[in-house]
Protein backbone atom coordinates (compact mmCIF):
# COMPACT_ATOMS: atom_id res chain seq x y z
CA UNK A 1 0.00 0.00 0.00
CA UNK A 2 1.32 3.16 -0.87
CA UNK A 3 2.85 5.85 1.97
CA UNK A 4 0.49 8.79 1.02
CA UNK A 5 -2.96 6.03 1.15
CA UNK A 6 -2.08 5.09 4.62
CA UNK A 7 -1.84 8.56 5.84
CA UNK A 8 -5.43 9.21 4.70
CA UNK A 9 -6.42 6.22 6.09
CA UNK A 10 -4.57 7.27 9.23
CA UNK A 11 -6.44 10.94 9.35
CA UNK A 12 -9.84 9.07 8.78
CA UNK A 13 -9.29 6.82 11.65
CA UNK A 14 -8.68 9.57 14.06
CA UNK A 15 -11.32 12.16 13.77
CA UNK A 16 -9.27 14.67 16.36
CA UNK A 17 -6.69 14.63 13.38
CA UNK A 18 -6.37 17.54 11.46
CA UNK A 19 -4.12 18.84 8.48
CA UNK A 20 -1.14 19.70 10.98
CA UNK A 21 -0.32 16.25 11.16
CA UNK A 22 0.11 16.03 7.44
CA UNK A 23 2.50 19.25 7.77
CA UNK A 24 4.88 17.95 10.63
CA UNK A 25 3.44 20.63 13.02
CA UNK A 26 4.93 23.55 11.27
CA UNK A 27 5.02 26.47 14.05
CA UNK A 28 3.18 28.73 11.13
CA UNK A 29 0.01 26.55 10.68
CA UNK A 30 -0.22 26.29 14.65
CA UNK A 31 0.17 30.25 14.92
CA UNK A 32 -2.55 30.49 12.43
CA UNK A 33 -5.06 28.21 13.78
CA UNK A 34 -4.96 30.56 17.01
CA UNK A 35 -5.30 33.63 15.22
CA UNK A 36 -8.32 31.85 13.73
CA UNK A 37 -9.51 31.34 16.92
CA UNK A 38 -9.16 34.88 18.43
CA UNK A 39 -10.94 36.07 15.20
CA UNK A 40 -8.53 35.94 12.26
CA UNK A 41 -9.15 38.36 9.22
CA UNK A 42 -11.46 40.31 11.36
CA UNK A 43 -8.49 42.18 12.73
CA UNK A 44 -7.81 43.33 9.48
CA UNK A 45 -9.12 46.35 9.01
CA UNK A 46 -10.33 47.02 12.39
CA UNK A 47 -10.98 50.04 14.74
CA UNK A 48 -10.14 49.00 18.54
CA UNK A 49 -10.44 50.50 21.89
CA UNK A 50 -9.63 49.73 25.34
CA UNK A 51 -8.36 51.16 28.42
CA UNK A 52 -5.62 49.86 30.24
CA UNK A 53 -3.89 51.16 33.45
CA UNK A 54 -5.95 54.23 33.19
CA UNK A 55 -4.67 55.29 29.89
CA UNK A 56 -6.98 55.15 26.27
CA UNK A 57 -5.51 52.95 23.14
CA UNK A 58 -7.28 53.33 19.97
CA UNK A 59 -6.03 50.68 17.42
CA UNK A 60 -6.51 51.63 13.63
CA UNK A 61 -5.62 48.72 11.06
CA UNK A 62 -6.48 49.03 7.41
CA UNK A 63 -4.09 46.35 5.32
CA UNK A 64 -0.98 47.57 5.85
CA UNK A 65 -1.49 50.97 7.46
CA UNK A 66 -1.55 51.21 11.23
CA UNK A 67 -2.13 54.03 13.54
CA UNK A 68 -1.91 53.46 17.75
CA UNK A 69 -2.91 56.24 20.07
CA UNK A 70 -2.90 56.54 23.64
CA UNK A 71 -4.91 58.70 25.80
CA UNK A 72 -4.41 60.18 29.14
CA UNK A 73 -3.95 63.04 30.94
CA UNK A 74 -1.17 64.23 33.39
CA UNK A 75 -0.41 67.02 35.58
CA UNK A 76 -3.73 68.43 34.28
CA UNK A 77 -2.49 68.30 30.87
CA UNK A 78 -4.06 66.24 28.26
CA UNK A 79 -1.28 63.99 26.15
CA UNK A 80 -2.17 61.99 23.39
CA UNK A 81 0.85 59.53 21.72
CA UNK A 82 0.07 59.05 18.12
CA UNK A 83 2.41 55.88 16.67
CA UNK A 84 1.87 55.27 12.95
CA UNK A 85 3.44 54.24 9.49
CA UNK A 86 5.01 57.72 9.62
CA UNK A 87 6.55 57.45 13.03
CA UNK A 88 5.73 58.81 16.39
CA UNK A 89 4.23 62.26 17.74
CA UNK A 90 3.18 63.45 21.17
CA UNK A 91 0.24 66.27 21.31
CA UNK A 92 -0.04 68.37 25.09
CA UNK A 93 -3.32 69.77 24.97
CA UNK A 94 -3.35 69.08 21.09
CA UNK A 95 -0.10 70.91 20.57
CA UNK A 96 3.02 68.77 19.34
CA UNK A 97 5.43 68.56 21.38
CA UNK A 98 9.50 69.04 20.14
CA UNK A 99 10.84 68.27 23.56
CA UNK A 100 8.69 64.66 22.99
CA UNK A 101 11.06 63.72 20.44
CA UNK A 102 14.02 63.72 22.79
CA UNK A 103 12.16 60.51 24.58
CA UNK A 104 10.18 59.69 21.13
CA UNK A 105 11.78 55.97 21.26
CA UNK A 106 10.59 55.44 24.59
CA UNK A 107 7.40 56.20 24.43
CA UNK A 108 6.90 54.90 21.15
CA UNK A 109 8.11 51.74 22.53
CA UNK A 110 5.82 51.60 25.58
CA UNK A 111 2.72 52.43 23.43
CA UNK A 112 3.44 49.41 20.89
CA UNK A 113 4.38 46.90 23.55
CA UNK A 114 0.63 47.44 25.02
CA UNK A 115 -0.61 47.12 21.58
CA UNK A 116 1.53 44.00 20.88
CA UNK A 117 0.30 42.08 23.62
CA UNK A 118 -3.30 42.89 23.23
CA UNK A 119 -3.36 41.85 19.55
CA UNK A 120 -1.95 38.76 20.17
CA UNK A 121 -1.71 36.47 18.74
CA UNK A 122 -2.68 38.38 15.50
CA UNK A 123 0.97 40.42 15.59
CA UNK A 124 2.77 37.01 15.13
CA UNK A 125 1.70 37.48 11.92
CA UNK A 126 4.57 40.28 11.21
CA UNK A 127 6.62 39.72 8.81
CA UNK A 128 9.76 39.94 11.21
CA UNK A 129 8.81 36.80 13.39
CA UNK A 130 10.98 33.67 13.21
CA UNK A 131 9.32 31.03 14.51
CA UNK A 132 10.60 27.73 15.97
CA UNK A 133 8.09 24.39 16.93
CA UNK A 134 9.59 23.25 20.55
CA UNK A 135 7.20 20.59 20.34
CA UNK A 136 4.20 19.54 22.52
CA UNK A 137 4.62 20.10 26.55
CA UNK A 138 2.16 19.66 29.57
CA UNK A 139 0.69 22.78 31.84
CA UNK A 140 -1.56 22.23 34.77
CA UNK A 141 -2.40 18.82 33.31
CA UNK A 142 -3.56 20.11 29.20
CA UNK A 143 -1.51 19.49 26.47
CA UNK A 144 -0.16 22.12 24.52
CA UNK A 145 1.66 23.49 21.41
CA UNK A 146 5.12 25.31 22.29
CA UNK A 147 6.69 27.78 20.24
CA UNK A 148 9.63 29.58 20.27
CA UNK A 149 9.34 33.01 18.39
CA UNK A 150 12.39 35.72 17.69
CA UNK A 151 12.60 37.96 15.37
CA UNK A 152 14.73 39.24 12.71
CA UNK A 153 16.95 42.21 12.83
CA UNK A 154 16.00 44.40 10.08
CA UNK A 155 12.47 44.78 10.43
CA UNK A 156 11.78 43.73 14.29
CA UNK A 157 12.21 47.17 15.11
CA UNK A 158 14.53 48.23 18.51
CA UNK A 159 13.29 45.17 20.49
CA UNK A 160 14.03 42.24 17.99
CA UNK A 161 16.03 40.50 20.98
CA UNK A 162 13.47 40.00 22.72
CA UNK A 163 12.34 35.93 22.68
CA UNK A 164 8.99 34.47 23.04
CA UNK A 165 7.35 31.15 23.68
CA UNK A 166 3.50 30.40 22.96
CA UNK A 167 1.92 27.83 24.31
CA UNK A 168 -1.18 27.18 22.40
CA UNK A 169 -4.10 24.41 23.13
CA UNK A 170 -3.52 21.49 21.14
CA UNK A 171 -7.62 21.18 21.04
CA UNK A 172 -8.61 24.42 20.45
CA UNK A 173 -5.30 26.59 19.66
CA UNK A 174 -5.89 28.93 22.23
CA UNK A 175 -3.41 30.90 23.56
CA UNK A 176 -3.32 30.55 27.07
CA UNK A 177 0.68 30.93 28.17
CA UNK A 178 3.43 33.02 26.86
CA UNK A 179 6.75 34.00 28.12
CA UNK A 180 9.57 36.70 27.07
CA UNK A 181 13.03 37.62 27.59
CA UNK A 182 14.12 41.35 27.40
CA UNK A 183 17.24 43.24 27.78
CA UNK A 184 17.25 46.85 29.30
CA UNK A 185 19.14 49.75 30.38
CA UNK A 186 18.70 48.18 34.40
CA UNK A 187 19.45 44.47 32.83
CA UNK A 188 17.49 41.30 31.52
CA UNK A 189 13.95 40.35 32.36
CA UNK A 190 12.02 37.31 32.29
CA UNK A 191 8.19 36.94 31.80
CA UNK A 192 5.50 34.59 32.23
CA UNK A 193 1.55 34.98 31.65
CA UNK A 194 -1.57 32.75 32.31
CA UNK A 195 -4.36 34.06 29.96
CA UNK A 196 -7.71 34.37 31.83
CA UNK A 197 -11.00 36.30 31.19
CA UNK A 198 -11.33 35.79 27.67
CA UNK A 199 -14.06 38.63 26.10
CA UNK A 200 -15.21 38.12 22.66
CA UNK A 201 -15.96 41.67 21.23
CA UNK A 202 -17.63 42.40 17.43
CA UNK A 203 -16.04 38.89 16.28
CA UNK A 204 -12.73 39.85 18.05
CA UNK A 205 -11.75 37.69 21.13
CA UNK A 206 -9.16 39.64 23.88
CA UNK A 207 -7.97 37.67 26.88
CA UNK A 208 -6.20 39.26 30.13
CA UNK A 209 -3.42 37.75 32.22
CA UNK A 210 -1.60 37.00 35.21
CA UNK A 211 2.08 38.07 34.80
CA UNK A 212 5.01 36.22 37.14
CA UNK A 213 8.27 36.54 37.19
CA UNK A 214 11.05 34.73 37.60
CA UNK A 215 15.12 35.09 37.99
CA UNK A 216 16.43 35.68 34.62
CA UNK A 217 20.18 34.91 36.03
CA UNK A 218 19.20 31.54 37.20
CA UNK A 219 16.24 30.44 34.35
CA UNK A 220 15.95 30.21 30.62
CA UNK A 221 12.50 31.18 29.05
CA UNK A 222 11.99 27.79 27.05
CA UNK A 223 11.74 26.40 30.44
CA UNK A 224 9.25 28.95 32.10
CA UNK A 225 6.37 26.25 31.98
CA UNK A 226 7.96 24.01 34.59
CA UNK A 227 8.43 26.16 36.84
CA UNK A 228 4.57 27.10 36.33
CA UNK A 229 3.93 24.05 37.18
CA UNK A 230 5.91 23.89 39.91
CA UNK A 231 4.18 26.85 41.62
CA UNK A 232 7.83 28.13 41.77
CA UNK A 233 6.78 31.86 39.87
CA UNK A 234 6.12 34.74 41.74
CA UNK A 235 2.83 36.52 40.26
CA UNK A 236 3.91 40.05 39.68
CA UNK A 237 1.04 42.02 38.11
CA UNK A 238 -2.33 41.38 36.66
CA UNK A 239 -2.63 42.57 32.83
CA UNK A 240 -6.15 43.91 32.57
CA UNK A 241 -8.21 45.66 29.32
CA UNK A 242 -11.29 46.94 30.00
CA UNK A 243 -14.13 48.81 28.08
CA UNK A 244 -12.95 47.31 25.07
CA UNK A 245 -14.68 48.61 21.79
CA UNK A 246 -14.85 47.00 18.21
CA UNK A 247 -15.95 48.48 15.05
Amino acid sequence: MKPILICIMLLGLFPGTDLLFAQNLKPEAIIAKSIDFYGGDKFNPSDISFVFRSKKYEIHLNEGLYEYKRIFTEDGEQIKDVLNNDGFTRFVDGDESYLAKLRSGSYSSSVNSVVYFALLPYRLKDEAVISQYLGKSSVKGKSYYKIKVTFSENSGGEDFEDVFVYWFDTKDYSMDYLAYSYLETKGPGLRFRKAYNLQTVNGLTFQDYENYKANPLKFKVENLDELFNENKLELLSKIELKQIKVK
